[in-house]
């Protein structure tokens, strides 16, 4: 029972909202029985100090914001370049997608460049970190450990050993002795981490806090934790596949649009320099429904498979399934085909899906599934050295996209002779040697440069 002599609040665990009393679903997110009454943290006294030295913005050296690389060059870019002295970064991501691999060779890497590094372990015994490390080859001398779940306590081992970086692994496990529910709560969540981002910001130190996600892939925990933070990384992959996406959607010191790629091995995270040829390495020759697109994961080009499988459905309603792609939009590109192109769709079952588990949310892949459905539902194969982009409209004709050019050479550099795409982006581009990029403007510019007609 909670102490009624404390002051309480009611909080849901999933979000992180405050409500005026038990309410069975939350009115914010829409989780049912996750409203809790919690201990509000009590204030602390404050100590008498100086006040803050105040001083012109023009007086601040740009370099003061000291940046320093992790030894992971994929890490590096979705940061912006390495780790900023002082700053906090959440990473979050399912678990076993590789999380705490990822944080543990990045210690490793850093303790190599004769860093020292602290990693606290709140869901691991320093034995268990052992062997994972021996594992990964990251057992370097520079990397310290301390089997802690209390923040004051994280806070003093900061003091003691006096780190460039820390590792909290992970936040769900720390609590503070000024609240007395449990760990892994919102109040504790919310205290513990607000402790540790001033103690970093006030002694310099990076700080890399590992966070769990929801099921519906959010971090667990409050929402203002993502606002403590100055920047939030989410691991996202399964475990089917063994490529993982480390995406960026907020970054206080460096772009969101950069994503990193590794690929999850025995020997712990590789980085993948060049994902085009993971995603495309087991593609089938030869296969009705299978077409290529040069899309953006960020500012860097990647080509994927766009994979369809039409096939007559024997159900009232036939079934669309889209995975990697959004729903709503699949469904307006099947219309498209129908009502455009006179392909035949309403008693087909059509499947999609995005090989090697990325998920593709930019509308120049339009024309790749275009290409992909009309391919699987017309039983013949498109071209092996074909790759494409665009955006599709409603009465079929092909609009622009962004960043042809960085595509175009991509897809070059993959061994793609020829390329589809908006015939506006085609005008004045320069392709490079063995490449040819052909314009289209309407969808029957595309079916018959595919010969699908």
């Amino acid at each position: 029972m909670v102490d009624k002599a404390r002051r309480t609040a009611w909080v849901c665990q999933e979000c992180g909202r405050p409500a005026s009393g038990w309410l069975g679903q939350c009115p914010g997110c829409g989780a049912w029985n996750a409203i809790v009454e919690e201990p509000v943290a009590e204030p602390r006294a404050r100590s008498p100090r100086a006040p803050a030295a105040v001083r012109p913005l023009v007086a601040v050296a740009a370099g003061e914001a000291l940046r320093r690389t992790t030894g992971l060059a994929e890490l590096d870019r979705v940061l912006g370049g390495g780790l900023v002295q002082g700053s906090v970064v959440l990473v979050g991501g399912d678990p076993g997608i590789g999380k705490s691999t990822l944080a543990l060779q990045a210690c490793g890497a850093l303790a190599r460049q004769g860093v020292p590094v602290l990693y606290v372990a709140g869901e691991e015994s320093p034995e268990q970190v052992r062997l994972r490390a021996d594992r990964l080859g990251m057992a370097e001398a520079g990397v310290l450990i301390v089997p802690e779940t209390s923040a004051e306590a994280v806070i003093e081992a900061l003091h003691a050993t006096r780190p460039a970086a820390v590792v909290v692994d992970s936040i769900q496990t720390l609590h503070t002795a000024r609240l007395e529910s449990a760990a892994g709560s919102v109040g504790q969540v919310r205290e513990s981490a607000a402790l540790l981002v001033a103690e970093c910001k006030a002694s310099g130190v990076a700080c890399f806090l590992i966070g769990h996600v929801t099921r519906e892939g959010t971090l667990a925990g409050p929402r203002v934790l993502e606002h403590l933070v100055d920047a939030v990384l989410y691991f996202e992959g399964d475990g089917v596949h063994a490529l993982r996406v480390l995406r960026a959607v907020k970054n206080r010191f460096g772009s969101t649009n950069e994503v990193a790629v590794f690929e999850m091995g025995e020997s712990g995270l590789v980085e993948v320099p060049n994902p085009s040829a993971a995603f495309l390495a087991e593609r089938p020759q030869g296969a009705p429904g299978s077409a290529v697109l040069a899309t953006l994961e960020g500012s860097r080009p990647v080509l994927v498979e766009i994979q369809a499988l039409v096939s007559r459905s024997f159900l009232a309603m036939p079934r669309r399934t889209a995975i990697g792609l959004d729903p709503g939009r699949v469904a307006l590109l099947l219309a498209v085909l129908e009502k455009r192109m006179r392909v035949a769709l309403g008693d087909q079952d059509v499947f999609l899906n995005v090989a090697g588990g990325l998920r593709v949310d930019e509308p120049a892949a339009d024309l790749a599934v275009v290409a992909a459905v009309a391919s699987s539902a017309r039983g013949r194969p498109l071209p092996a050295d074909v790759a494409m982009w665009g955006e599709v409209g409603l009465t079929g004709e092909v609009r622009a996209v962004g960043r042809s050019d960085a595509r175009l050479r991509e897809a070059a550099r993959q061994g793609f002779r020829r390329c589809l795409l908006p015939v506006r982006n085609a005008h004045g581009l320069i392709a490079p040697d063995g490449a040819h990029a052909e314009g289209v403007a309407a969808l029957d510019d595309l079916f018959a440069a595919l010969e699908l007609a």
